[in-house]
Parts: C-alpha cells; sequence; structure tokens
C-alpha cells in the first residue's frame, strides 16, 4: 500500500475548479483572480480539471469533453498560454496552496497525437478497430498497457508537469493496471517527493459489470495500494438513497463504519456531496438547512473533503461537460461559513488520529465522534429535520459550539438540537 501517505490529508479541503466554465471568463486567468476567495474558503488543495486540448473528432457538443485528450503534453489555449498556466500554480503557491491536475490515462481522443505517432499503443476490438473496453465512449478510444513504451511516455509525461504541480487526481484510475501506477508513484517519488496521489474510483454496479464482462476494474482496497486518496463512490449510492428517505440513517451509519474496518488503517477517502459527474446536492437536498446541514456532515467525516465549485453557493445546476457552461460565483446560499468553520476546525490531530465512530441517535440526527486520548469531538448532524432533545454522553455542563461560538448546555446526558450542526469539543 502507499506506506508513505500523509495522513494529514484528513484535514484538507479540496476545491475542483472546471477551468473552461470557471466564471463567464473562463481559463487560467480568471481562476487566479479569484484564488484569495478560494483561500479563504478553507481550502489547501485547488484540483485543476483537464486543461489539455480536446480532440475534435467525434467531438461531444460545442466544445468537446476535457476528458477527451489530443495531446497530454499541451496546454488547450482556450484557457490561456503555457506561461498563463505557470502562472497561476506560481500563484496557487503563493497562496499557501497546493495544485493538483488531471489525469486522464486510460483513453484519448480518437484523433490524439498518441494514435498519430504510436497507433500499437492502443486497444483494438476483435475487428481489430479502434474503441473501447468497459463502455460506450464515443468522443474516446482506449489505451493498451500491454505496451510498456506507453508507461514509459505516460511517466515521463507526469514527471514534465510536477515540475509545476503538487499531484495528480486520476481519472477512471481502476482501469489502469495498477503496476503502471505502482511503477509511476515509485518514479515520481525519486523525481519529486511528496506528491499527492487522488484516484477517481468505480461505483460498485460499474465495477461488476466490467468484472463480470472479462476486464480488470481495481476495488478501492487495490487502488490504496498506490494512492493516497480515493473517491468515496463506494457509498455515494447509498449517501443518495438516505437523502431520499430510501435508506435508515443506521444502516447508512453501519456502512460508513465498514470503510473504517474494510481499508488500510491509514485509509484517506476523498468525501465530497457533489462533484462534475453527478448531481449538485442542491438538486437533491432542496431545503436550505438540510443542505447545510447533509455538508458540514460530510466535511466532518473522516477523510478530505471535496467543494465542486460553485457548492458553497447553493448552485442546483450541474455543468455541462461539453458546452460553454459558465459557473457563476454567487447563487441562491451562502454555504461560505459553514465550509469555513468545518474545515478550520478539522486542522487538529484529533481528526487525524483520533478513533472515529459514526451513530444514528434517531432516523434524524447522526453522530460524527473522534477520540485522541483524552481529547474529544463530537458533531451532531440533522440529516432530516429534528428539533428537540437529542442523547449526548458529555459530562453535564456548559460547552461552545465550534460551528456559531454560541453556548451549548449538556444536562443530564442531553443537549438541545434546533435542527442545525453543532460541534463540541471537550
Amino acid at each position: 500500500m502507499a506506506q508513505n501517505t500523509d495522513l494529514k490529508l484528513r484535514e484538507q479541503l479540496i476545491y475542483s475548479i472546471f477551468p473552461r466554465n470557471y466564471t463567464t471568463q473562463g481559463g487560467f486567468k480568471a481562476i487566479e483572480a479569484d484564488l484569495p476567495r478560494i483561500k479563504a474558503l478553507g481550502t489547501n488543495i485547488i484540483w485543476l480539471m483537464p486543461m489539455y486540448p480536446v480532440g475534435e473528432k467525434n467531438r461531444k457538443g460545442a466544445l468537446g469533453s476535457p476528458y477527451a485528450i489530443q495531446d497530454y503534453r499541451k496546454i488547450n489555449p482556450e484557457l490561456g498560454t503555457k506561461a498563463d498556466f505557470v502562472a497561476l500554480t506560481e500563484a496557487i503557491h503563493a497562496q499557501g496552496m497546493r495544485v493538483i491536475i488531471d489525469i486522464v490515462y486510460n483513453h484519448t481522443s480518437p484523433d490524439s497525437k498518441l494514435l498519430a505517432d504510436h497507433p500499437d499503443w492502443f486497444f483494438r476490438k476483435a475487428d481489430g478497430s479502434l474503441g473501447n473496453r468497459v463502455a460506450d465512449w464515443s468522443d474516446i478510444i482506449d489505451l493498451d498497457y500491454a505496451n510498456h513504451e506507453l508507461w514509459d511516455y505516460q511517466i515521463e509525461t507526469l514527471k514534465q508537469w510536477a515540475d509545476y504541480v503538487d499531484g495528480f487526481r486520476c481519472d477512471v484510475a481502476p482501469l489502469v493496471p495498477l503496476d503502471f501506477w505502482l511503477t509511476a508513484r515509485k518514479a515520481l517519488a525519486a523525481y519529486k517527493p511528496g506528491l499527492i496521489w487522488l484516484a477517481e474510483s468505480n461505483d460498485p454496479v460499474f465495477l461488476k459489470q466490467v468484472r463480470d464482462n472479462g476486464f480488470e476494474d481495481l476495488s478501492d482496497s487495490e487502488l490504496y495500494q498506490a494512492f493516497d486518496m480515493v473517491y468515496d463512490y463506494d457509498v455515494l449510492d447509498d449517501l443518495h438513497a438516505t437523502a431520499a428517505g430510501e435508506r435508515t440513517l443506521g444502516e447508512f451509519a453501519r456502512i460508513l463504519m465498514k470503510q473504517d474496518v474494510t481499508f488500510p488503517k491509514n485509509y484517506v477517502k476523498m468525501r465530497f456531496l457533489e462533484n462534475h459527474d453527478v448531481p449538485r446536492a442542491a438538486s437533491y437536498l432542496k431545503d436550505p438547512q438540510t443542505l447545510q446541514n447533509w455538508l458540514a456532515f460530510n466535511l466532518f467525516e473522516k477523510g478530505s473533503a471535496l467543494i465542486y465549485a460553485g457548492e458553497e453557493f447553493g448552485n442546483d445546476h450541474l455543468p455541462s461537460l461539453f458546452d460553454a457552461d459558465p459557473v457563476p460565483l454567487a447563487g441562491p446560499l451562502n454555504l461560505t461559513a459553514t465550509i469555513q468553520r468545518v474545515a478550520s476546525i478539522k486542522h487538529n490531530q484529533l481528526f487525524v488520529q483520533g478513533a472515529y465512530t459514526v451513530t444514528a441517535l434517531n432516523d434524524q440526527v447522526m453522530r460524527i465522534q473522534y477520540q485522541l486520548g483524552d481529547k474529544l469531538a463530537q458533531g451532531y448532524f440533522a440529516l432530516r429535520p429534528f428539533e428537540g432533545e437529542i442523547a449526548c454522553d458529555l459530562p453535564d455542563g456548559q460547552y461552545v459550539n465550534q460551528l456559531t461560538g454560541t453556548d451549548v448546555t449538556v444536562t443530564q446526558q442531553q443537549l438541545t438540537l434546533a435542527n442545525a450542526p453543532v460541534i463540541l469539543i471537550q
């Protein structure tokens, strides 16, 4: 496994940006202008979605998917120049943040430079035609890692970008051989120590379909051998079902606690309510207070946390991957304070190494607890509307809600919850 994973990633906030759709201006300069606000949100790591030239053949929409890449070593001129990209990375570092970029190594566009230069590096179907192993993705063609010259090229590409960035978010990482990722990580560790490796995992239904069709698809546990962080897709369907009232809080708590004994001791999950591939949280959590409660709960879970640009404003529209669809830096809500406070609270060793427990106190309220020595933190979250007394096993007395600075009284092992998050630290 990734023995040198820094557990402080569990206290990190990641901010995901789709450069082409970042405000009506878009591009690297639009992002650079907004860095102070992004930093003030509590962000530690900025994840830039793909910034490479987009293929034209079989393009979806007017602009094409940024994941249908034409050249891994170039910059999409729609976003700016290479100098603009380097300036952005330097500005991110000047703000005290790190930056990771998307690495899309399962496939390229059908008119990619690699296909033109190395047609033997690509997957072929039984009839010899190009295509995909596991899905009908019409705007991309799969690579074939049986050719180790491809490995050398991909690793050299990583080194070129590592001169400017601090790590990689690896798209559909389970469809690329584990031995490649292990080899790449070892090579990059020698080239630039301390890089961050984040894997996009596959949800259980997709993973089983791929394996049943005779292809390889890495589990989360396998991914942890090479990666520091792995997506939370293993429980996302359960999260959605719980939010929709189709799963009890007790069952959801059991599922979350199973993660804590399934994965390696130093596992780091990247928690999220939304990303560029799944619905915006505000589209399925319609009540503003319930949305805030779920967001605070999600941020407080064990692991790093992801905010997809625009989420902090309660936007419910998921930007198109294929057309111009600017993300406004405004919206019906302002969840900035909640994000800031939870991000600040989690910068504590308690949340890095503390014993972690998730408990459903009833079918409305979930509690998350961390304990390290004599230090104890408890968060209470009404994932369904709740006002009233709730069980609390802290000693009777006065406490401060770390989210609001207001006093909370514990009496006879109960506290009053007014349908808003409460975080107490003893």
